[in-house]
C-alpha cells in the first residue's frame, strides 16, 4: 500500500472555491474589461463600481495616462534590476524627495507594492528581542512584515491588542521593560472597518512607554485631512504623531508602488536592510510617473479630495439611515455589517446581477461572526449614483431580512 504523502494533496481535496462557483455564489476573480469613471464592464454587462480603492478616481484620468506613456517610451517597460542595483532611476529620486515632504518627513524610500513596503520595512526595523505591538485589525501586510522578521531573526516578541482600544494598548506597553525596543504599529484608516486610529492618544502612550509608531496611510492619503495629508493631517497637521509614514499607490495615487517615510538616518538604514527592496525589481518607470502625476493633481486640486469626503459622509448617513450596521466608520470604506456568511454572499450576488460591484468579505479578513459588504465610493462618483445604489442596496436587504 502506497503511504506516501504529495505536496500537492492539499491542493486536490480543496474543493471550496469549486463548490461556491457550483452555487453560483463565487465572488471573486471577476474579469472587468473596461473602467469608465465610476463604472465597469464584466462579461459585457455595465456595473456602478461600488467596491474600488481608486478613491480619487485617478486610475482613469489621462492626465495619468499620458504621464505613464511618456516615461515608458524614455526609460522603457522596466527598470530591470532591483533600487540595490540598477533599478533606481532620477524619477524614484525626485518622487521620494516630494513624497518626504507632502508627509512632514526628511526622506522617503519607494517599494514596488504597498505590500512589500510593509514587508520590507517592518521585518528590517525590528530585531532579536525587539518588541512590535499591533492592533488586531491591521493589516495583512503589517502582520507578514512581523512574521517575515520572525522567520530572518526569531525572538520578535509580538503583542496585540483589540481594535482601538487604548487601555489595552496601555496593558500592553506596561508589560514590556522600559528599557527595550518597541514598535507600535497601527493604520491610519482600517481597511475593513472605514475607522481612523485615535493618533493623539497612541502617540501618547508611545512617549510614556518609549515606543515608536509606524503608521500604515494606504487608506488615507488623498482620503482624510483637508488636502489629503492623511491621519496626522486630520488630527490638526502634526505629523510628529508618527516616527514612520508608509502609504501604498495602489489606491489615491492611481498607480502601484508604495513608499515609507521618517527620519532620514531611519530610512537609509531601511534602505539597506530591507530583503524585498533589495531582491525585487524597483518600480517600473510608468508606475512612478504615474504617481507623481497623482501627487501632482492631490496638492492643486484639493476639491477632489472634499468631492470624495461629501460622497463618504452621503453614503454613511443612508446606509446608517436605512438601518444597516456600518460600524464606526467615518471615510468612504463603509462596512454594511451582516454576520452570517451565506447571507452575505446572496446579498452580493443580488446586488452583482441588479448592477453593483461591491466586495463580501468574511474571515479570516475580518472576524468570525463579522462577514459584511465593503462599501467604498470615489470622487468620481454622482450623488444621483450613490442614492439610487443606497435604495438599491436596502430593497434587496431586506429580501434577504438583513434590515
Amino acid at each position: 500500500m502506497n503511504t506516501h504523502k504529495s505536496i500537492f494533496d492539499k491542493c486536490y481535496a480543496f474543493t471550496e472555491a469549486e463548490d461556491a462557483r457550483a452555487t453560483g455564489l463565487y465572488p471573486f476573480f471577476k474579469p472587468i474589461s473596461r473602467s469608465a469613471g465610476s463604472k465597469v464592464y464584466v462579461h459585457g454587462r455595465e456595473l456602478l463600481m461600488l467596491g474600488s480603492n481608486n478613491y480619487l478616481g485617478l486610475a482613469n484620468d489621462p492626465r495619468l495616462v499620458e504621464a505613464a506613456r511618456i516615461a515608458t517610451e524614455k526609460f522603457g517597460t522596466s527598470c530591470s534590476g532591483s533600487r540595490f542595483m540598477n533599478g533606481t532611476l532620477d524619477l524614484h529620486e525626485e518622487l521620494e524627495a516630494r513624497l518626504a515632504s507632502f508627509v512632514g518627513k526628511e526622506d522617503a524610500l519607494c517599494f514596488s507594492t504597498g505590500y512589500q513596503s510593509n514587508l520590507g520595512s517592518i521585518s528590517a526595523l525590528l530585531n532579536r528581542g525587539d518588541h512590535v505591538i499591533v492592533d488586531k485589525y491591521d493589516h495583512a501586510s503589517i502582520m507578514d512584515g512581523v512574521f517575515l522578521a520572525e522567520g530572518l531573526k526569531h525572538n520578535i516578541n509580538l503583542h496585540r491588542y483589540n481594535h482601538n482600544n487604548l487601555k489595552e494598548l496601555e496593558k500592553e506597553l506596561a508589560r514590556i521593560p522600559l528599557e527595550e525596543p518597541k514598535l507600535i504599529v497601527v493604520d491610519g484608516v482600517f481597511s475593513m472597518e472605514g475607522d481612523i486610529v485615535p493618533l493623539p492618544e497612541v502617540k501618547a502612550l508611545a512617549d510614556k512607554y518609549h515606543a515608536g509608531i509606524y503608521l500604515d496611510e494606504a487608506h488615507a492619503i488623498g482620503v482624510v485631512g483637508r488636502n489629503g495629508r492623511g491621519t496626522c493631517e486630520h488630527f490638526g497637521g502634526d505629523f510628529s504623531l508618527a516616527d514612520i509614514i508608509m502609504c501604498t499607490f495602489s489606491k489615491s495615487f492611481g498607480s502601484l508602488g508604495g513608499f515609507v517615510a521618517g527620519d532620514r538616518k531611519v530610512i537609509d538604514y531601511i534602505r539597506h536592510a530591507a530583503r524585498p527592496l533589495m531582491f525585487s525589481a524597483s518600480m517600473p518607470p510608468a508606475n512612478i510617473a504615474a504617481a507623481s502625476r497623482a501627487l501632482d493633481i492631490m496638492q492643486n486640486e484639493p476639491e477632489l479630495i472634499h468631492k470624495l469626503q461629501r460622497n463618504a459622509r452621503l453614503l454613511i448617513d443612508g446606509f446608517t439611515a436605512a438601518g444597516f450596521n456600518t460600524g464606526t466608520t467615518e471615510t468612504p470604506i463603509v462596512p454594511l455589517v451582516i454576520g452570517d456568511n451565506e447571507k452575505t454572499f446572496l446579498l452580493w450576488k443580488a446586488l452583482y446581477e441588479g448592477g453593483i460591484y461591491v466586495n463580501p468579505v468574511i474571515s479570516p479578513a475580518v472576524p468570525p461572526q463579522r462577514s459584511l459588504l465593503r462599501i467604498s465610493c470615489m470622487a468620481v462618483h454622482e450623488e444621483s449614483e450613490l442614492s439610487q445604489a443606497i435604495d438599491l442596496i436596502s430593497d434587496e436587504a431586506r429580501k434577504l431580512g438583513i434590515i
